[in-house]
């Protein structure tokens, strides 16, 4: 049982893989047409509602797998925390990301909502790898 939760585990770690490539891609938008701009806005939409349900997943099966390792409760505290603050931003991610994909269709300026998808799409990405390195590294703390 425990290699299948490690697996799902694996699985919700892909899932949030797309959070490392996010800056670039939100960087990459700048170059775009307006109707490009709206349809990769549409993506990363999508694609960040996919990677919710990979924290989702995190949490499952990263809450099976401490009931059954030795961890330290600091450790348990940090990773919790790092997870329920990429949930937070994840989930703010998502009004900018409606706003300028509706300022795009109506041709208003969507620099101020760009610059809070790319603000907190560097948040998620940093937090994603202070959590990468807090599991490779558990005994640390």
């Amino acid at each position: 049982m425990d290699r299948i939760f490690f697996f799902l585990h694996m699985i919700g770690t892909l899932a949030l893989g797309f959070y490392l490539v996010l800056p670039f891609i939100l960087n990459g938008t700048a170059k775009l047409s307006a109707s490009a701009k709206e349809g990769t806005l549409s993506a990363i939409g999508g694609f960040n509602r996919f990677a919710q349900y990979g924290l989702v997943i995190q949490l499952l099966t990263g809450g099976y797998m401490i009931s059954q390792g030795d961890y330290t409760v600091a450790w348990m505290v940090v990773v919790i925390v790092l997870l329920l603050a990429m949930f937070a931003l994840g989930g703010i991610m998502g009004k900018p990301l409606r706003l300028a994909a509706a300022g795009m269709r109506e041709n208003r300026d969507v620099s101020d909502h760009t610059a809070k998808l790319r603000t907190l799409s560097l948040l998620l990405m940093v937090l994603l790898i202070v959590m990468m390195f807090f599991m490779v590294y558990r005994h640390i703390i």
